[in-house]
């Protein structure tokens, strides 16, 4: 077979992915400064500086002060983490303490490990 006709094939087309854009965008939604909602900010900012390494940004969005926020990406609880970019977006709800959890929502680690 040529190298061109195994490029085409469907197994190669299914190990490509997408490319890792050079910033990420996150978006947290909180509820004010409870203990979960901070809790929920520094596992995010653990979890971004040992696997994204200074490629990413976190908006973080208090609802208790900007309500309507929550319509955009149909926020139903708090806290919930949005992944804007890459795309598609994806949605975490929870403090994040579970790591291996924020990974493959993240799809930063394929499931199982």
């Amino acid at each position: 077979m040529s190298a061109s006709a195994s490029a085409k094939s469907p197994a190669a087309k299914r190990e490509r992915k997408a490319p890792r854009p050079e910033t990420w965008r996150l978006r947290l939604y909180i509820a004010g400064n409870t203990a979960r909602c901070a809790s929920a900010l520094a596992n995010l900012q653990r979890i971004c500086e040992t696997h994204l390494k200074h490629k990413y940004r976190i908006e973080v969005i208090d609802l208790l002060k900007n309500p309507k926020l929550a319509r955009g990406d149909q926020i139903f609880a708090v806290p919930t983490l949005v992944r804007k970019l890459p795309e598609p977006a994806r949605k975490i709800i929870g403090d994040l303490s579970n790591t291996e959890r924020v990974l493959v929502g993240l799809d930063l680690r394929e499931w199982p490990p």
